[in-house]
Parts: structure tokens; C-alpha cells; sequence
């Protein structure tokens, strides 16, 4: 079992970037490289449920992304295998993106998905606040 770490979130301005990074407690990073696991951001803004954002896997075919349509065209996510780690890049923020971002994983060779049920590892969420 491992937990993920999420990192990189903060208080922005309207039209502001974040760029939030995902990777694995574990430091033996052998032992649980990301690139077998879908990884996937949700969002819980105050009072509301979570929110799928985005999530990637990779297949044999190449790497699988969706993006919920409130995010699409501004966020982006991408992974460095190399270090585990999985980013979310956050460009044209709204103050609507106000919510903890958390990253989810499980071991998978298919598509992703951006259901939450689904994944078994998450992580604690880091804040972002959009805001003047």
C-alpha cells in the first residue's frame, strides 16, 4: 500500500496558474511506479460533493486523458515517470476552481475514469483558493 502526496496549491487571482503535483509517499519509487496506475484530480469546493477534474492512464495504445467539461482547454495533466509524480496544470483559474484537490490511483492497464468510486488510493488534498 502506498498514500499519494499532493502539493502546489495556494491562493491565486482570477486568470492566475497553479501547477499541482501528485506523487507517491513511498520514496522507494521502484516499488510502485505511477506509470501502471490511472491517476486522477478531483475537487471538493465547500458544501458540494466531489468532482472528477481530470485523469490519465496509460495503455498500450498510447496515454488516455479526460477532462471534465468545466476544466477543458485550461487544465492540463501530465505525468513524469521518471519521478512517479503526476501534475495538474491550472491556467485561466476561475474563482469557481475554489476547492481541495485531491489525486487518486489505482493499478490499471485500460482507460481511466473520473469516478471516484473507482480508484483505492488517495491523497489528503491541498488547498486552492481563487480570489482577489
Amino acid at each position: 500500500q502506498f498514500l499519494l502526496v499532493e502539493s502546489g496549491g495556494g491562493l491565486v487571482q482570477p486568470g492566475g496558474s497553479l501547477n499541482l503535483s501528485c506523487t507517491t509517499s513511498d520514496r522507494t519509487l521502484a516499488s510502485y511506479p505511477l506509470a501502471s496506475y490511472a491517476v486522477a484530480w478531483f475537487r471538493q469546493a465547500p458544501g458540494k460533493g466531489r468532482e472528477g477534474v481530470a485523469c490519465t492512464s496509460i495503455r498500450s495504445t498510447g496515454i488516455n486523458t479526460k477532462y471534465a467539461d468545466s476544466v477543458n482547454g485550461r487544465f492540463t495533466i501530465s505525468r513524469d515517470n521518471a519521478k512517479t509524480s503526476v501534475y495538474l496544470q491550472m491556467n485561466s483559474l476561475k474563482p469557481e476552481d475554489t476547492a481541495v484537490y485531491y489525486c487518486a490511483a489505482r493499478h490499471t492497464s485500460g482507460p481511466c475514469t473520473t469516478s471516484e468510486t473507482w480508484y483505492d488510493h488517495w491523497g489528503q488534498g491541498t488547498q486552492v483558493t481563487v480570489s482577489t
